[in-house]
């Protein structure tokens, strides 16, 4: 009588399968190590030939903006937006590419966490 389902030679999972687990689980504790790390660091951009410096953290807080006296003037309020805007997305950018390097590192490009 044949066997239907399961794994060859009867037993529940084949041993592959479970190094194949405890890769995926020290991965997953990597990754969550990886991006503690991240949240932790810290990242400068500076806009209006850095007249303007921010800082945000990895977990994409701003955590200070430093203007320089010369880039306050209450006739151009315009050029400070635009300055502050260009800073934060610049230090913003570089949070995201430090974060997919790290986890690129990790998952060896293979594109973990992407939807399929």
């Amino acid at each position: 009588m044949a066997k239907r389902g399961g794994f060859p030679g009867g037993m529940g999972m084949p041993a592959n399968m479970g190094n194949l687990m405890k890769q995926a689980q020290k991965m997953q504790r990597q990754m969550e190590e990886t991006q503690k790390e991240l949240e932790a660091a810290e990242f400068s951009a500076k806009a209006g030939g850095g007249a303007v410096e921010v800082i945000v953290t990895g977990a994409k807080q701003i955590k200070s903006i430093k203007l320089m006296e010369e880039i306050v003037d209450p006739d151009d309020i315009e050029t400070l937006e635009d300055s502050i805007v260009a800073a934060v997305n610049e230090a913003l950018k570089a949070v995201d590419e430090a974060s997919s390097s790290s986890m690129s590192k990790l998952t060896g490009g293979l594109g973990m966490g992407m939807p399929f």
